[in-house]
């Protein structure tokens, strides 16, 4: 059972346990991330192939003073353990419990709450330079980055840098040939042709021995022997991608035997300048039903374990809105040969399995690189495609660039699909989308919309590929709402009314919608008689329908998922003022300036007002509020 790891207070603990116990506890670290999915969702595979990593490392290195950043996060599960929080273990990914991503809050040795990949190798050097110009040289400094997130533009970037520096700097590259999904591109290929390598670094440093004790002989002999020296060097040494870059490259090693990566990091720890380990591991390792399917296994829904077969759980929830948007760019591939989709190493997180399959030629997975997907789709509207970009909101906020200038300002017809907008339940600050309304509204030629059910966001895809101009398109991480809007197409800039009354309006903007129309039907049993309007665009804006509320309705009421601050509310607002209307009774309803934290949805919603309960009050204040104003 888990004898050993309820002992563990710290990781200091693992430097006095023997390679056989370290084995043995990593056997109950896996029996403990099995039990936490029969209890909820939660990252699974990714953690179960890191296993023996994370041990290997908190055994060798003392992360109390040295240096550790977890690249993405979502593989930090066995840290945590073995960091002093076993006991909190199973309030994992729940609203006041252990976030799922690495925390400076809950421990010293969460350094920066990661949930974007490919930053590790920056932080990691910012840190070792900090520590240095601050009289620390001997603290180290360890990036773990897994082979999905390293071609991201930034780790390049970093390893430029980090290779003039010449900083000590250890680079633990964790290949399981994997992101979420199968990991594409050139240097995948690359990862792979060095993993087939059957030299070693201890063979390859030999035979450099012995080249470099080889007698010269004066020019031109010296020169040509020179050439032959560098010539095998080359042959024989893999990694020279990263040599080249001045970081010196070891491997690759067996990520799952610790005796052998306590060897290694050992031999690299006190080694000058940069270093590369790549270690090998399986995505999923320890249990059978990930290792064969890593991607179901990413995060799979709650199970139970039988015998070593996972029994899923059986869910009662309806479509979500992914699934909407998944069969529209399908149904819409069909019928035009001019649309594509590019994803950022999403695939499954976007549900576009069957249309990779069933498009292969016109489906674009570009890894984990947001800013070339969306560069790459203006350069494919400008060819005179129709590109849609389906990322999630938390992730397109790294192509804010590209965005501005490859698509606005070219107005060229790139349609983003941003899945996740809004808030991410137990995925938390790190992938909350609530930013997106703020950064895609300010661009002139952007369009932007936000569905109220699966339905709509169907027909306003239909209607983005229709346009001569750039459109977004936000929807949430939940179930669909199964309202009936069809009966009023969509046209460019207008709202729809789906109940009129005086009393008051309120603006439920995409999913809002839903709660707002049963807000409305507890307001009619006060005898308050409330308009409900889907807005249907954030840009831009039905200045017809909004004159119309503001001068007939006593109270107005907007509603969105999203940041307050430059959102959907703030829009309406503006034009009210610049229109001269009467905003003194009206009231913004959203998220506020703060970070917000794990935990269901719903909960989060109900807490900040977002519920049919906290938009029930809002109507009632202000109504009285009007009522001692008359």
């Amino acid at each position: 059972m888990t004898k050993r790891l309820e002992t563990i207070d710290s990781a200091t603990q693992l430097h006095d346990l023997s390679v056989a116990e370290l084995k043995d506890l990593a056997g109950e670290i896996r029996e403990v991330l099995c039990g936490l999915l029969s209890i909820r969702t939660a990252h699974f595979a990714s953690n179960l192939g890191v296993v023996e990593l994370c041990l290997a490392l908190h055994s060798t290195f003392d992360f109390r003073n040295d240096r550790l950043i977890w690249d993405t996060g979502h593989q930090i599960y066995p840290h945590k353990l073995v960091t002093g929080r076993y006991k909190d273990f199973a309030s994992i990914r729940t609203r006041g419990g252990l976030m799922g991503y690495p925390n400076p809050a809950e421990s010293e040795y969460d350094l920066f709450m990661t949930g974007h990949a490919g930053c590790s190798v920056s932080t990691a050097l910012g840190l070792k330079s900090g520590d240095d110009l601050n009289g620390h040289p001997e603290r180290h400094s360890v990036a773990v980055i897994g082979d999905g997130a390293f071609p991201s533009g930034i780790v390049f970037e970093a390893l430029n840098n980090a290779g003039e520096l010449n900083s000590k700097l250890l680079i633990v590259l964790n290949d399981n040939r994997m992101s979420i999904c199968p990991r594409v591109g050139s240097v995948a290929n690359y990862l792979d042709r060095l993993r087939a390598n059957p030299f070693y670094t201890g063979l390859k440093s030999e035979v450099v021995k012995v080249l470099n004790h080889l007698p010269v002989f004066g020019d031109p002999a010296e020169r040509l022997l020179a050439q032959i020296k560098e010539g095998v060097k080359a042959g024989m040494h893999g990694g020279m991608l990263f040599e080249e870059l001045g970081i010196h490259y070891v491997g690759p090693i067996d990520g799952h035997d610790i005796g052998l990566l306590k060897k290694y990091l050992k031999m690299v720890m006190d080694k000058d300048g940069p270093v590369l380990l790549h270690v090998v591991t399986d995505k999923g390792h320890g249990y059978q039903p990930a290792e064969k399917d890593p991607v179901f296994f990413h995060t799979p829904p709650a199970f139970q374990d039988d015998s070593g077969q996972a029994k899923i759980l059986p869910s009662k929830s309806a479509p979500a809105y992914t699934n909407f948007a998944r069969d529209a760019i399908g149904s819409a591939m069909r019928h035009d040969p001019k649309v594509t989709v590019m994803t950022a190493a999403m695939c499954q997180g976007n549900k576009l399995e069957p249309v990779r399959e069933e498009f292969p030629d016109r489906f674009f997975d570009v890894g984990i690189c947001e800013s070339h997907a969306v560069a790459f789709a203006a350069g494919q509207a400008k060819a005179g495609l129709k590109p849609i970009v389906a990322i999630y909101s938390t992730f397109l906020q790294r192509s804010h660039d590209q965005i501005f200038q490859e698509v606005a300002l070219q107005d060229l017809p790139v349609v983003f699909m941003m899945d996740r907008a809004g808030l991410a339940g137990p995925d938390g600050p790190t992938h909350h989308g609530v930013f997106d309304i703020g950064y895609m509204r300010i661009f002139p030629n952007l369009c932007c919309m936000a569905p109220a059910s699966g339905r709509e966001l169907q027909a306003m895809l239909d209607f983005a590929l229709q346009q001569n101009h750039p459109v977004s398109i936000r929807y949430p991480k939940t179930s669909a709402a199964e309202i009936d809007l069809s009966e009023q197409p969509i046209e460019l800039g207008k709202g729809q009314v789906v109940r009129w009354g005086t009393d008051g309006a309120i603006l439920g903007l995409g999913p809002m919608l839903e709660v707002a129309l049963e807000a409305a039907e507890v307001l009619a049993q006060d005898g308050l008689d409330v308009a409900v309007i889907n807005p249907r665009f954030i840009k831009p804006l039905d200045e017809e329908l909004l004159e119309q509320v503001f001068t007939q309705c006593r109270f107005v009421l907007s509603l969105e998922e999203a940041s307050l601050m430059g959102g959907f509310g703030s829009a309406v607002l503006e034009l009210a003022s610049d229109r001269g209307w009467d905003t003194r009774n009206m009231k913004r309803m959203g998220l506020p300036d703060q970070f917000i934290e794990h935990g269901d949805r719903d909960e989060l919603l109900a807490e900040v007002g977002l519920s049919r309960d906290g938009i029930v009050r809002a109507c009632r204040e202000l109504d009285a509020n009007h009522a001692e104003a008359i």
